[in-house]
């Protein structure tokens, strides 16, 4: 197996230098940004297999770092802060963190996340072996010819809803919210459009949920939007 690449982005020295240790030790090739600025232009240069990302730092923090990161990389990645709230945890996860891990921490339990998030990784990319292809559970999206289909069925989706499902395919794990969506896929200012977004995914659910009343794929997020799990099952799992 190629080694792993790990970015760990946070500005405490004695926090690098103690894991740079235990992924020696785990095979894994370290790399080190201080804050989200520097992380931004390491991953243009280097191939990155998951994000290790401290909340707290200067110039551009962690909150801001991952969501730039999610507006085009689906790489996972694990959040660490020395905020233990709940309400810390959810800002982190909502907006497209993988795991979140409270400092002090033990590196034993940070290792074992990040297998966690190699494996669930190394599992999704083992059968999804056409670049042009986004599986989620039963559905299959191909990006290229715009067909989608439904255990192996294929279905019939307007322009819109294709767009739709696509965008929500591409920012797996990550909340969208109402306007956002409204304003990439309508391609227009948000001028409360709720309703529009709403019958679209309601739609949308019909083709491809097996119980759109009760829909496992994309799941609404209460008073932000909707999104589609990182962790959803793909074909062949």
């Amino acid at each position: 197996m190629a080694e792993s690449t790990i970015l760990m982005v946070d500005d405490e020295a004695e926090i690098i230098q103690l894991m740079n240790i235990y992924f020696n030790n785990e095979g894994y090739k370290l790399l080190h940004a201080s804050n989200g600025l520097e992380a931004l232009k390491i991953l243009q240069s280097h191939h990155i297999d998951l994000i290790v990302l401290d909340l707290m730092m200067p110039k551009m923090d962690g909150m801001q770092a991952c969501m730039n990161i999610r507006e085009t990389n689906s790489i996972p990645i694990i959040m660490l802060s020395a905020k233990g709230q709940d309400i810390d945890k959810i800002a982190g996860l909502s907006i497209g963190a993988d795991d979140y891990v409270t400092k002090p921490f033990n590196p034993l339990e940070l290792i074992a996340r990040i297998k966690s998030q190699l494996r669930r990784l190394n599992q999704f990319n083992s059968v999804t072996t056409n670049p042009n292809e986004i599986h989620i559970e039963n559905v299959v999206i191909n990006i290229a010819s715009h067909v989608v289909t439904v255990d192996e069925q294929e279905i019939k989706l307007t322009p819109r809803q294709f767009a739709l499902l696509h965008m929500l395919a591409v920012n797996r794990g990550v909340v969208l919210s109402m306007d956002r969506i409204y304003e990439e896929v309508w391609n227009e200012p948000f001028m409360e459009s709720k309703n529009s977004v709403m019958v679209h995914i309601r739609k949308l659910r019909e083709k491809i949920e097996t119980n759109p009343r009760e829909p496992q794929i994309i799941k609404t997020v209460w008073g932000i939007g909707y999104k589609i799990e990182n962790d959803s099952k793909t074909r062949g799992e």
